[in-house]
């Protein structure tokens, strides 16, 4: 074809110039702002549109804050604290740029999407394209956006913080439009932020939501409630803020499942009046189910907050049934007990209802505790509507906890059970103990962690209807980071479990059988297989790993599985053949909290050490063959952090059976 062209092609290519959508038209290459991560050290390239939260003393090269690493890019980065404080409001504008297919960039400090974020803006008619707040933590989070819609447009970042008080400023680092998805090591960072969130509940969408654990799509979770088999499904009601990815006025989430592995939501099953004031956190704080002949009657704690309602009763105890299992009606003589006996200055939450075989009536533990002791206050009736104090069931040393949080007494294999979670010294534990109940009192014999990892709290157990006690927790605590926030939800349950006792006579746990009906592809097996260095045997971020090492024949003296690995990252899981600990290290699982959960295990008569590990986008839970756990929540920042790997240390490992089974979702 001739490189001439006659009028006539000249004037058909202006016209169709003219009529091609932006998006069929070539398009400007992607530019960036100027000074994109503050490495002048200043606001070089940057507009302080108005307020004093931005100025040059808010771009810092400290690299640590209080919680950890900041993982900035570079020496510099605007951390929106460091000008004027959480009281400073203000608006900082970038230099106009080039949109290009996508834009990332890293973001941190408090969460408000209203009052506290960045915005992409387009120069022609000032419109907002996208916006992300932070997480309520210092620790940055890499945000992708889909810009393709704009690509070639002029546009700009604003910069908001129109937030004063606690968590009142934002922090931006490394904004980037070449290769956005891409990290300098040349792997693909997970893509993040609420822009990307469908409306609709798609929960594969999402790479760090669990695809076999219980979460909310959007909005808060913290404790398990109402664990109960009723009407032939398994019913689990949450703590839950549904109007914000962090802690506000609980309401009662719910799902049911004819299995205890896959869920299907409900609609919320406890309300919260109305907020007395803006800042009114009343709300219907933990609680528990139990079926009284076909009736489903849930049993929960009503918090009033008397900064909002002075002279109320913080916390009394309330009822409410259902019919169909799904709709709620509050009894009329509600509070059905008014207020907490004396010795419980610390609280008084958490009612657990049980049938107790001793007497035949209905039970009632309440989690308390006074003068920095946690204690157990314990409840009668013989119809679910009046009770009577029945003193106090058991009662710390001041070792464990000064208040004694969501409590749960049961029978198991010829023992009396009690789970309580406490906060010490900043750590939150879950907490047994194992001993005898004589309908009054409860006398420990062994007192333990149920889960040695970071993310296990207010567990709660109920009997299904083959007799099994099972079990959930939030797979969380008060202390955890919640990179998912940037994603618009925080929370999740761990898996059901069935407990039982251990040999030693501690508590144990496994996973619920029906975990095993998740597997959604063909596992990679393999037998007899000796380790020196590393060895990969698979991929997987939705999977469970099932391993026997053969310690007998193994000479290493440090055993490591790494979980979510690629070149950058890996949680590890460890084994120190001497002494028996096994440590689950999240230094390097991406973002999150960074620490060691240690246990202790042994292997069994035959010197195989059992592991059975659940793997999920972001959690991890192990489970040792004598019912020693551990659970973790960690992020990956990459979606090639999916490699599953056994490591040796000081010699060869014997691996004499592992499978990696592909799991699928547990959401209908």
């Amino acid at each position: 074809m001739s490189r001439w062209r006659t009028p006539a092609l000249t004037a058909i290519a202006a016209v169709l110039a003219a009529t091609l959508t932006p998006a069929a038209q070539a398009k400007p290459r992607a530019t960036g702002p100027v000074n994109p991560g503050f490495e002048t050290g200043d606001l070089t390239g940057w507009t302080v549109v108005s307020g004093d939260a931005f100025a040059d003393s808010a771009v810092s090269t400290e690299k640590d804050y209080w919680g950890g690493p900041f993982n900035q890019r570079g020496d510099h980065h605007l951390w929106g604290f460091a000008a004027a404080q959480d009281d400073a409001v203000g608006e900082l504008r970038s230099s106009t740029f080039t949109a290009g297919r996508a834009l990332s960039f890293l973001v941190a400090g408090g969460w408000d999407p209203d009052h506290l974020y960045v915005a992409l803006v387009r120069d022609r008619d000032g419109r907002e394209l996208a916006r992300q707040t932070g997480m309520d933590d210092e620790a940055y989070a890499r945000i992708v956006w889909d810009t393709s819609a704009w690509a070639g447009e002029q546009v700009h970042l604003r910069v908001v913080d129109d937030k004063k008080g606690g968590w009142g400023h934002i922090n931006l680092d490394d904004v980037r439009t070449e290769r956005p998805d891409k990290d300098d090591n040349g792997l693909t960072f997970n893509r993040l932020g609420q822009a990307n969130q469908p409306a609709e509940h798609d929960y594969a969408a999402d790479p760090l939501r669990p695809q076999y654990h219980y979460t909310p799509y959007q909005g808060w979770i913290n404790d398990p409630n109402g664990l109960v088999h009723y009407g032939g499904r398994h019913h689990l009601f949450s703590q839950h803020y549904p109007d914000a990815p962090k802690w506000g006025p609980m309401h009662w989430a719910h799902a049911q499942s004819t299995d205890a592995v896959r869920w299907r939501e409900l609609p919320v099953a406890l309300t919260p009046p109305p907020r007395a004031t803006p800042t009114d956190n009343s709300g219907i704080f933990s609680g528990s189910a139990v079926d009284d002949d076909g009736t489903l009657t849930v049993a929960y704690t009503r918090f009033t907050d008397t900064a909002a309602h002075p002279g109320a009763t913080p916390e009394t105890v309330e009822i409410a049934t259902s019919t169909d299992g799904v709709t709620f009606t509050p009894v009329a003589d509600n509070p059905v007990i008014a207020g907490p006996p004396p010795g419980s200055a610390a609280g008084f939450r958490d009612p657990k209802v049980f049938r107790d075989p001793v007497d035949g009536r209905w039970k009632m533990v309440v989690g308390s505790g006074h003068d920095g002791r946690g204690k157990v206050q314990l409840y009668a009736s013989d119809d679910l509507g009046e009770w009577e104090y029945a003193g106090v069931l058991a009662e710390g040393d001041g070792t464990d906890g000064a208040m004694w949080e969501c409590p749960d007494l049961f029978p198991l294999d010829g023992k009396w059970v009690l789970l309580y979670a406490t906060n010490e010294g900043g750590e939150s534990l879950q907490r047994y103990a194992v001993g005898s109940y004589d309908g009054r009192t409860f006398t420990p014999e062994r007192r333990g962690v149920l889960d040695g990892g970071g993310d296990t709290y207010a567990a709660q157990s109920y009997a299904d209807d083959r007799g099994r006690r099972l079990m959930t927790a939030w797979m969380s605590d008060w202390n955890a980071k919640e990179p998912t926030r940037v994603n618009g939800w925080a929370g999740a349950q761990t898996v059901h479990r069935e407990l039982f006792l251990r040999a030693d006579g501690g508590l144990g746990a496994r996973p619920v059988a029906e975990v095993g009906d998740l597997a959604a592809g063909k596992p990679v097996t393999v037998t007899d297989k000796q380790i020196e260095g590393t060895w990969r045997l698979g991929r997987g971020d939705t999977a469970r790993l099932r391993a026997e090492l053969d310690l007998g024949a193994t000479t290493a003296r440090t055993l490591t599985v790494r979980l979510h690995a690629s070149a950058a990252e890996a949680t590890e899981l460890r084994y120190t053949t001497a002494t028996g600990e096994l440590a689950l290290d999240t230094g390097r699982s991406g973002y999150g909290t960074r620490d060691i959960f240690t246990t202790r295990t042994r292997p069994d008569a035959d010197g195989i050490l059992r592991l059975d590990v659940l793997i999920d986008r972001s959690s991890v839970e192990v489970f040792a063959g004598d019912g020693e756990t551990l659970t973790a929540r960690v992020y990956p920042r990459y979606a090639e952090s999916d490699a599953v790997e056994f490591a040796a240390d000081g010699g060869s490992l014997r691996l004499r059976r592992a499978q990696l089974t592909p799991l699928g979702s547990a959401w209908s």
